[in-house]
């Protein structure tokens, strides 16, 4: 499965008025900053997305520190941009892949089969020299009919089942980093640990210099999972779980599923078990 196009051919592309550029830049922690940096200069063409204002729904008081937005104003939001059914997407961020990663599984999610992950991000469009430029784009109207995947989708009551019944039959995989994992160190969420029974594949290994790795080099990350599990992947707030879900289907793994609301989302919950360093070692 391609998901990913070179910054070279994305630059033959710019006059290509049937190829939709979308910025996805932000900072956690600094939740203007991104919107201040496309305005500062983009790529031309690009429209922003923000994480929180367009590819988040408010936070309350269970579905993670970033919920899936509302379907219909998503798909509200794209059409504003022109985007529907027959464009190309391309989406990029800073180069981390965690945004623009997001935005790719959101428009799948919602049945759009041709959206890419710009590699290397701005980053790497900047340091080659391409055009930027900080002037907004306009576009006409487009209409687009959401054909929602739910396959792609775990819920809550999915992921409580599996853990409840001690099943083996599903694979969590815990993206995050692997002292975030353990429990050694939480900075953002309010307890330590992860959700019990899954593995830990951190997000980060999908990529290289800001580039997915290659098909071979995914299937080398999973080998030993069985293709034919399903898998549930997971992160903090479902963001940085999307670059594992992402290589899983690169790799071949066609039963694969984004736990949107992710372990903030499971630690919600005061009840739920969570394992630490010291519990699996017992």
């Amino acid at each position: 499965m391609d998901v990913a196009v070179t910054k070279e051919w994305l630059v033959q592309q710019l006059q290509n008025e049937q190829v939709k550029i979308v910025d996805c830049r932000f900072e956690l922690g600094d939740s203007d900053k991104g919107a201040e940096l496309y305005h500062q200069s983009h790529i031309p063409g690009a429209f922003y997305f923000d994480l929180e204002k367009q590819l988040s729904a408010p936070v309350s008081k269970h579905g993670g520190r970033h919920p899936l937005p509302n379907i219909d104003q998503f798909k509200r939001e794209i059409e504003n941009f022109g985007i529907d059914h027959t464009k190309t997407v391309v989406v990029y961020d800073s180069g981390e892949c965690q945004y623009a990663s997001r935005f790719w599984w959101l428009l799948t999610y919602i049945g759009h089969e041709n959206v890419y992950i710009l590699n290397e991000g701005f980053k790497g469009w900047v340091e080659v020299g391409y055009t930027t430029t900080s002037e907004i784009p306009v576009s006409e109207a487009s209409t687009f009919n959401p054909v929602v995947q739910q396959d792609m989708l775990a819920s809550y009551d999915e992921v409580k089942g599996i853990v409840t019944e001690k099943s083996k039959s599903t694979i969590l995989i815990d993206s995050r980093a692997k002292e975030r994992y353990v429990g050694e160190v939480e900075p953002i969420d309010k307890k330590a640990g992860h959700i019990p029974g899954a593995i830990n594949k951190c997000w980060t290994d999908a990529l290289e210099q800001g580039s997915f790795k290659n098909k071979e080099e995914q299937k080398k990350r999973f080998s030993e999972l069985d293709p034919h599990q399903p898998i549930i992947v997971y992160c903090g707030s479902g963001v940085t779980a999307t670059p594992n879900y992402i290589a899983l289907k690169m790799a071949g793994y066609q039963n694969v599923k984004l736990y949107a609301g992710s372990y903030s989302d499971w630690v919600s919950y005061d009840e739920n078990p969570v394992v630490t360093r010291e519990e699996f070692q017992k």
